[in-house]
């Protein structure tokens, strides 16, 4: 089932969510339609606040970052993003290290909005899986940055509380309009002051 994803200005986006353990009711059924919700919003993340559920779990499918080219059937795939497909229960990044870089950042919660974002390239991650099998990995470049990114929403952070002062304050209208409902998306959300 499609989940509306939650719009930037709802309280449940900046709370730091809960973990939960492996009887958390109805999880599997959660996770299969945060995918379908991620599939069809075009995104290669989702965390369970984004649909309205304060707990720490969030999903990944690098596919959608894999460029098709034209010419041939091959896939242009450096990064190895189009088999990184994981979900991440009660997650915790151990350690990032690095120096900084930026990428251009958006968010399905503030369509529309794509900002640059510094972050650290490498990181080590202790989660559990969907069978609560506990797990730590490391990551660097784009893989690093999308579990970054996701594992802020699960903080209570979204990326543009990581952006320039100067540079949020000039959004500041555009984000009060997403938070009305005044944007164009293409998927469903659900919009904390629309009237």
């Amino acid at each position: 089932m499609i989940l509306p994803i939650v719009a930037y200005g709802d309280p449940v986006l900046k709370k730091k969510a809960v973990d939960i353990t492996k009887d958390y009711p109805g999880l599997s059924t959660l996770i299969a339609n945060m995918f379908e919700t991620m599939n069809v919003a075009l995104g290669v993340g989702l965390a369970a606040p984004q649909v309205g559920v304060s707990i720490r779990l969030f999903i990944i499918d690098g596919s959608p970052y894999v460029k098709s080219d034209d010419d041939d059937e091959e896939e242009e795939d450096e990064e190895g993003l189009k088999n990184f497909k994981k979900i991440f229960i009660n997650a915790q990044i151990l350690k990032e290290d690095g120096s900084e870089w930026k990428f251009n950042e958006g968010c399905l919660s503030i369509p529309t909005i794509r900002e640059d974002v510094e972050r650290k390239p490498n990181l080590r991650i202790r989660y559990v899986d969907e069978n609560f099998v506990q797990h730590e990995e490391e990551y660097s470049g784009i893989k690093a940055r999308i579990i970054q990114h996701e594992y802020d929403h699960i903080e209570g952070v979204l990326f543009t509380d990581r952006i320039n002062p100067l540079r949020k304050r000039l959004l500041k209208r555009k984000l009060t309009d997403i938070s009305k409902g005044i944007v164009d998306v293409k998927y469903r959300m659900k919009f904390p002051f629309k009237k």
